[in-house]
């Protein structure tokens, strides 16, 4: 479950990105949710 939702944010995410700067953002917005997904 952990998993598919991982890659499903990832997608997202991916998809979102125009730029490797916004790329960059990105990246760190995923590594902030999953350690707010690993606390709970």
């Amino acid at each position: 479950m952990k998993t598919l939702f991982a890659i499903a944010l990832a997608t997202i995410v991916l998809a979102g990105c125009n730029t490797v700067a916004g790329f960059g953002k990105d990246v760190q917005k995923v590594g902030q949710a999953v350690e707010r997904g690993g606390k709970k």
